[in-house]
């Protein structure tokens, strides 16, 4: 049994509908998010998961029970979902202890306080329980909000955008905190993001969204490698969209050379299958384009980015075309020098060329 189940559902306000036949499935102690631009409906779904939107038709269950459907709905209180909110939303007259408390309603003040005190030595704060949110860094502040969300032991979690107001290296480092600390804990989570390499970081499974449609809820590695429509392949990751040409159903004829597939070519965005000669975009990740000065094919470096170990290099082929590179940092080339590449692509992704899939219709 799923621990949060979606089935086909729309949310309106008023005569815009700001979210469609959006469908789901979170098992339990699994980690999912929700991912895509601003505007895409992600927090308006997570909103209805905790009872703060009603529906306008579909359903949410959790744990196998309906919360909400057009005719039914559960109030916030009643549904034991936990929420961390994108301002932590922690009360500055409360000691860290008495936040992360605030919640729980059974017990007497004592119980409360050892839930208090379990919930902080699990984010590693024990040594805080008495101070107050301002004299927390951003970090902590944001770990006490985690506490007080996972204080009453909710059925589900609920995070929305929690990392946005924190550095960028802070950031990194507590996604990979939380996840330890929900894993450990088995417990069932779903985020809110649009930052990928956060959902990278936390998640099971990922939902790419776009103007309030789930287009894909997969794996980050299939999300990636094997991307279900051109918007997903373009939003998820880095790369550049080259032209081709299939010959056969495993082959296809790039300006870098040939490609082949294990599997026969799939040209997706509505075509099972396309046959020799169709037109195709192929979609070419910075690590599907190895830097080799041996190779006969040459590329011009037009932009560089260090990072670290390795440089991210724009280049540019004969034809005027523009593909990414992911080079050791020893290889330190000069803009406008030119360098031997090859293709290596592990991963096949072709989508069916505009003007091919017009003259088909």
């Amino acid at each position: 049994m799923s621990q949060l189940q979606l089935e086909s559902v729309r949310i309106a306000y008023g005569a815009t509908e700001v979210v469609r036949d959006l469908s789901l499935s979170l098992e339990r102690g699994h980690i999912g998010c929700l991912l895509g631009p601003s505007g895409c409906g992600k927090t308006t779904i997570l909103r209805a998961i905790a009872g703060f939107e009603r529906l306008t038709g579909g359903r949410i269950a959790i744990r196998g029970e309906t919360v909400s459907t057009p005719q039914q709905h559960r109030a916030p209180e009643q549904r034991r979902v936990g929420m961390v909110f994108q301002d932590f939303a922690l009360f500055p007259h409360l000691s860290v202890a008495d936040n992360v408390s605030f919640g729980l309603r059974s017990g007497s003040r004592a119980e409360r306080r050892a839930r208090a005190d379990d919930m902080l030595a699990v984010v590693g704060l024990s040594e805080h329980a008495d101070k107050y949110p301002h004299q927390l860094s951003g970090g902590q502040q944001q770990r006490v909000a985690l506490a007080r969300a996972l204080a009453p032991d909710p059925e589900l979690l609920l995070l929305d955008e929690p990392f946005s107001s924190l550095d960028v290296e802070l950031r990194t480092r507590l996604a990979v905190e939380l996840r330890d600390i929900l894993k450990a804990r088995g417990i069932t989570a779903i985020l809110v993001t649009h930052d990928q390499q956060e959902a990278f970081a936390i998640a099971d499974e990922i939902g790419v969204m776009k103007a309030g449609e789930m287009l894909q809820w997969d794996s980050a590695y299939n999300l990636y490698h094997r991307p279900a429509s051109r918007f997903v392949a373009d939003f998820v990751g880095q790369g550049v969209f080259l032209p081709g040409t299939l010959r056969g159903d495993h082959e296809v004829e790039l300006e870098l050379g040939v490609l082949r597939s294990e599997f026969p070519f799939e040209c997706k965005d509505g075509c099972p299958h396309c046959a020799g000669n169709t037109r195709v975009d192929v979609l070419l990740r910075p690590d599907d384009v190895v830097h080799d000065d041996a190779a006969p094919l040459r590329a011009e470096v037009m932009g560089k980015s260090f990072r670290g170990a390795e440089f991210l290099y724009t280049l540019r082929l004969a034809s005027g075309q523009r593909v990414l590179s992911l080079v050791p940092s020893h290889h330190n080339h000069a803009i406008g020098e030119f360098i031997g590449i090859r293709l290596d692509a592990d991963h096949v992704v072709a989508f069916r060329h505009p003007e091919a899939a017009a003259r088909a219709a």
